[in-house]
């Protein structure tokens, strides 16, 4: 059974756009490797990427410090 978090919820080859709203710098050095995982480089960058279960972990690791639209 799929977790909600990492259940696509659109057709095959949705994809998600997730923005950076907050610096990844004073939080766990693993999270700011996962927001540069992500693409993103700076703050209000946003990116446009697919709606797989890998991209889901890698945004609910770092959720408080980004902005997820679908």
């Amino acid at each position: 059974m799929a977790n909600h978090r990492t259940d696509t919820k659109g057709a095959p080859g949705s994809t998600v756009k997730v923005t950076l709203v907050k610096s990844p710098v004073g939080f766990n050095n693993n999270q700011a490797i996962v927001v540069r995982g992500l693409g993103l480089r700076r703050i209000r960058h946003t990116v446009e990427l697919k709606d797989t279960p890998a991209t889901r972990g890698m945004i609910h690791k770092v959720r408080h410090l980004v902005e997820v639209s679908e």
